[in-house]
Parts: structure tokens; sequence; C-alpha cells
């Protein structure tokens, strides 16, 4: 059974504190007061977000068509000495039309984003690229409070109503109230109103313009109102409902209108059945046993950080995209924490350590290669398996596509048979694939090319009856070495592709 809660949209930690009367705290203020009793949900797990927006368009007071957008994510925690930062890949599927048809689905492009939650609930953004679009929304008071209580709190939105790429941030201004107590699917919820107003630009002591956003937005106004809906065992919010209508009016002097829903969930999937992946993974001659127990249980965020600073890309058992997983994690808290020293494990130039050192890694790892195929009659070439927060992974090495192209040549039917054959043990599962490219100093051609054959592996495994709509695809170029890119032995490592099964 899938369990389906709404997590703040990316705010993970609601709290609770619960006496004679019901009452609710700031989502990451985690603390008791006398006898109370405190309940918390803490979002430490990997999860998928869902947003879901079924709007009726006008244009200039015309009905256009209904408008149907699915903003999807797989979001992974990781922790670093700021608390928990967010990473995930967004997706969105997207159609107008006046049928009300469904929106279709297809492979989809990742669009990365990385954010950190504060300790007073606001988020920061790291990486921005327009999601998620809801951001420190919903918050809490401090105070104790009753039914029929009120207080105010500010988010943050951010729109780009015709698509057209360009994020516009818009502020938000919410009022909050704690309406009464009710039953959800069996379960006791807490339900709590909000409501607000779109003023974008329109003057006043309010008056806000994003110089960064749309500038052919002219203005904004309208109003929205929410219903969200928390569990009272787990002190999570299960469901937030937005009724919205509000107006956009461009610099053309176009107004387009729009009114409907928004609704916005978290899914918790079922986990991922590790036992038959593994035996599949055996039979393939893709594990020894040593691998195989590693694989069992799927690697979770820890409020810690290693301080080991080596970093050693060649331990395939233990492989994360980029490097070490433990200086994959101290590389993270460099960069959350604004330290220029983080490493340059994740600069595409791969220099980390002196030439001899890195010579000897790439050494290391080529031989291991060779000893793996040694090992593999069944494999024409490696196919390594490693575990990772995000889930299992498989990484692909020396795919033969045709240079400069995302064409593959004829040979790898077989290696694509097998990652089909595993996959389909995933049910349920959704699948990253992310290509990389060795660095040769043309970093937009190289992201291009990467995505290009992540997009082309895809393809060749909808085509073995996986779903298209299961996969999410993304290109980082020359961005994640694992060898160095000094030599043609550490070019040739460093082509690759990686699919994780989201887990």
């Amino acid at each position: 059974m899938k369990k389906f809660v709404f997590a703040l949209f990316v705010n993970l930690c609601l709290t609770f504190f619960v006496t004679g009367q019901s009452a609710i705290n700031h989502p990451l203020g985690e603390f008791s007061d006398g006898g109370s009793e405190t309940i918390s949900y803490k979002g430490s797990r990997n999860y998928k977000f869902t947003e879901r927006s079924d709007l009726r368009l006008y244009q200039n007071g015309r009905y256009v068509g209904l408008q149907s957008k699915i903003v999807s994510a797989f979001i992974i925690p990781s922790w670093t000495d700021k608390g928990l930062v967010y990473e995930g890949d967004f997706y969105v599927d997207q159609d107008t039309n006046r049928n009300k048809a469904q929106v279709a689905l297809g492979i989809h492009e990742a669009i990365p984003s990385s954010f950190i939650i504060g300790e007073d609930g606001n988020l920061t953004m790291l990486v921005d690229n327009g999601y998620p679009s809801f951001r420190s929304f919903p918050a809490f008071t401090s105070r104790k409070i009753q039914k029929g209580d009120v207080w105010e709190a500010k988010a943050m939105r951010a729109v780009d109503p015709l698509s057209k790429g360009i994020v516009t941030k818009m502020p938000m201004y919410v009022r909050y109230t704690y309406t009464g107590d009710d039953n959800y699917n069996g379960e006791p919820v807490y339900l709590i109103s909000a409501e607000w107003a779109t003023r974008y630009n329109m003057g006043g002591t309010t008056m806000y313009v994003d110089w960064g956003g749309d500038k052919e937005l002219s203005a904004a106004q309208g109003s929205h109102k929410a219903t969200i809906i928390v569990s009272k065992a787990t002190g999570a919010a299960l469901v937030i409902r937005d009724t919205v209508d509000e107006t956009f009016v461009y610099k053309d002097g176009n107004k387009y209108q729009y009114k409907g829903t928004i609704s916005l969930f978290t899914e918790y999937p079922p986990a991922i059945d590790r036992s038959r992946l593994i035996a599949a993974l055996k039979k393939m001659d893709l594990l020894d046993d040593e691998e195989a127990e590693k694989l069992l249980q799927r690697p979770v965020a820890k409020a810690s950080v290693d301080k080991d600073d080596s970093w050693e890309p060649i331990n395939t058992s233990e492989w994360v995209s980029g490097g070490n997983p433990d200086k994959d994690k101290k590389d993270k808290k460099d960069i959350a924490s604004g330290d220029g020293k983080a490493s340059d494990a994740k600069k595409a130039s791969g220099k980390t350590s002196s030439a001899k050192d890195t010579a000897a890694k790439t050494e290391k790892l080529k031989k291991q290669i060779e000893e793996h195929q040694a090992k593999s009659a069944k494999s024409a070439a490696p196919i390594f398996v490693d575990n990772t927060e995000a889930g299992i992974r498989l990484t692909i090495q020396n795919l033969q596509f045709k240079a400069d192209s995302a064409e593959l040549l004829p040979g790898e039917e077989k290696r694509l048979d097998q990652i089909a054959e595993i996959l389909q043990l995933a049910e349920g599962a959704q699948f990253l694939i992310e290509g990389h490219t060795a660095d040769t100093g043309y970093e937009a051609g190289e992201m291009k090319l990467s995505k290009e054959r992540a997009d082309s592996i895809a393809a060749a495994l909808s085509a073995r009856g996986i779903g298209s709509e299961r996969f999410i695809c993304k290109g980082s170029g020359g961005k994640k070495p694992i060898a160095s890119n000094d030599t043609a032995e550490g070019k040739a490592l460093n082509r690759r592709v990686e699919i994780t099964i989201l887990d």
C-alpha cells in the first residue's frame, strides 16, 4: 500500500504539541513544553513530490482550454553541517486542450534542484531552476493555538504562467486558520485553512517586482484559498488543495486568467524488492556474495559527515556519482557552507590530487574493469552495480556510440537486454538515467551529448517493454569524472551511462 504524505512542499519537519487543546508549532521547531506530547515528522527519507494543476485558461476573457500540468520530482536528502540538503530532479508533463484529455506521458527531461531548509523554516535555494514552486509554505506559529486561532507567515512562489522557461518569483503573505478536527481515510486529522492574494507590481505598500524574472510580465493579481489536512498520529500534512483564481498581465496587453485547483502531495513509494534484483544481478555474474550483501539495504541520510578526505572512485562497490561516497558527502557540506575549499572532485577537470596519484588510480580502475570482464563471461563489457542513497545504480562502461553522436552502434543489445530484465523486476519504480562524457573543454557540447545519450538509452529500454514515463533523463557532461581526463584511458572511463533504480 502506498502512503501519501505532503511534506510542506519541501518542508519536511512538522511538529505539533498536543495538550488539553490541540496546538500546532513551527514546522522545524522540535522541543517539549512541560507535560506536552511532542509529535514530529522528519523528512530524512527519499520521496516523490507531485504538484498537479488543473486550471481553466482564459486569454483576454476568451476560454482557451483546460491546462493540465503535473510537476514531479524524486527528492534525495543528504546531511550537511547546516542540516539536510535536498537534491532532486524535477520534470514536467503539460497539455492544454478543450476536451480534458489526459496529459501524454513520455521520457522526462530532468530539471535539477537543490535547497536547504533552515531551523526557522525558510527555504534557501542552492540550485534554482524554478522548482519547487512553493517555498516556505505552509508555516506554523510557534505559540500554542486553539480551534479558530489565526496566524500569518511569509512564503515565496515561483511562476512561469506561459511556460516560457522564465521563472518569476512572487511573495506570499499567507493567513492560516486552525479550523477543526476530522477523519481522512479513517485517520484522525487536523484541518487548517490558508488564504492569500496574488499581488505583483500592483502598487501600494506591498509592491514587489522580480527584476530577474520575466520582463514582459507587467502585473498579476488574484486569490488563493487552500485546505491543509494534517495527521494527528504522525504530525504530517497529508494533502494540500489550493483553489486558484488569478490573472497575469503582459506588456503586449494580453491578459491570461487561470481558474481551478492546484493539488500538492508527496508519495513514499513501497520499498523495492531488493532480493529479486540481487538474485538477478548474481545470476548475470554482476555481483559476488560480498557485493550482494551490501545491496540489501538502501543507505539513508545520516546526521554525520565522515572526515576522510580521500577520493577513491575505484572501489565500484562503493561508487557514488563523482567519487567516493564519504567524499561526496563532504563536498555537499562544503558547498552548503560556502567553503571555497570544496573538493575539485565535483569539477570537470577531475584534478583532486597530483598527476602521479590520479594516474595510479586510473590504472587501478582499468585493472578492476579487466578483472570484472575476465570474471564475467556473460558480459561483453562491464556493468558495475553500487548502492547509493538514491537507490541501486547500474554504471555502464564503454557503451559504443557513433563518434560525437547519441546513436548506439550494433553490439550493445546483450547489455541492454540484461538491464531491461533487471529493471522489469523493480515494479513501480522510476529510473534516473544520467549520461557522462569526458572533459574535452567544450562544456555546452558535452552537456548536450550526454543528455542525448541518456535519452537514447531510455528509448532503447522503452523498446524492451519498460514504460517511457518511468524514465528521468539528465546529462552531466564531463562534470562528474571518475578518473583523470589527462589520459586516453581516463577519458574512456569517464564516458559512461548510469541508471539508478530510485528507491
